[in-house]
């Protein structure tokens, strides 16, 4: 531009087009260097803490009746005649258990079944879809529900159909997640708390050249995972790759499970190691109507969770 000087700022160059800016001219916007705007905004927020400072610490008046004023408003709250907001609520809980029996009927029943291989019948979800990703076998049996959201994680660079299988009966609660390469099995009639943790690869190899070297696990270090029958899982346990938990055990909650757990035993800790016995139920096969008789005579067992000294 003629009459500014190269280099110059922007703000010298609209200055020196504009020169009546300067002036600050009805129905022109003044120019504001870059340099003022800056320095203006840091003594703006200093007066707005300077305000706020004010108003929370002083004694005067004003800033007292400010106080008052704000803690009313923080405090307010309204009367609640039973008669008016007991069917208020009953209204909210009926459309609530409308919209999420839609939404587990029609969306996320749907969707975890279309990513199942199979299932058996009463499959049941709840009302958000799980999160399913890579491509593997997912069994279910019959009476199984999947609660919450989970995880189902399939590597099938490990194996040709990473598969999970999960037994008749079996509740798995909401959070959980399965990584699975090469398999993991869960039997019948299995408790398996939230946020539960099942994988049976560590995902980098545990030589530490390998891991420096970014080289893959090898199929060693994938070791699959086989859940007895009638297993209780509890809250946050992590079950680890080539674990195998015997029948009727109790994985008590946050437990890190990286050793075989025998049948009928409680299991805890950090690493998980055996807290308790359990006394085993009595054979599930049927007996005879004549021997039916003695069965309901028999002298009831001992107590099902004896300590170990």
């Amino acid at each position: 531009m003629e009459g500014a000087p190269y280099g110059a700022p922007y703000g010298s160059l609209i200055e020196t087009k504009y020169p009546e800016n300067r002036l600050g001219n009805v129905g022109r916007r003044p120019w504001i260097r870059g340099d003022a705007m800056r320095s203006r905004s840091p003594y703006c927020l200093a007066q707005v803490m300077q305000l706020r400072r004010y108003l929370a610490t002083s004694d005067d008046a004003i800033a007292v009746l400010v106080r008052r004023l704000r803690r009313g408003v923080l405090q307010f709250t309204l009367p609640a005649p039973r008669v008016v907001v007991r069917p208020m609520l009953l209204l909210y809980v009926a459309g609530r258990q409308l919209i999420h029996g839609a939404r587990r009927l029609f969306i996320a029943e749907p969707l975890f079944k279309a990513y199942c291989t199979s299932y058996g019948a009463n499959v049941r979800t709840g009302i958000f879809v799980h999160w399913v990703m890579g491509k593997g076998d997912l069994i279910l049996g019959d009476n199984v529900e999947v609660r919450g959201k989970c995880s189902f994680s399939f590597a099938s660079r490990f194996s040709d159909r990473p598969t999970l299988r999960i037994g008749s009966h079996t509740n798995i609660g909401h959070s959980c997640s399965f990584v699975v390469g090469k398999a993991i099995e869960i039997g019948d009639h299995c408790l398996i708390a939230s946020d539960v943790v099942m994988f049976d690869s560590n995902g980098h190899p545990s030589d530490p050249l390998g891991r420096l070297n970014d080289l893959p696990l090898t199929p060693d270090d994938v070791r699959p995972i086989r859940i007895g029958n009638n297993v209780w899982i509890g809250q946050r346990s992590i079950i680890s790759p080539g674990v195998k938990i015997g029948d009727n055990s109790i994985v008590s909650a946050g437990a890190v499970v990286i050793t075989e757990v025998p049948a009928n035993v409680i299991v805890a800790g950090n690493p998980a190691r055996k807290i308790g016995s359990l006394t085993p139920p009595p054979s599930s096969t049927p007996v005879d109507a004549a021997d039916a008789s003695d069965v309901a005579a028999a002298p009831a067992p001992d107590a099902p969770i004896s300590a170990v000294a």
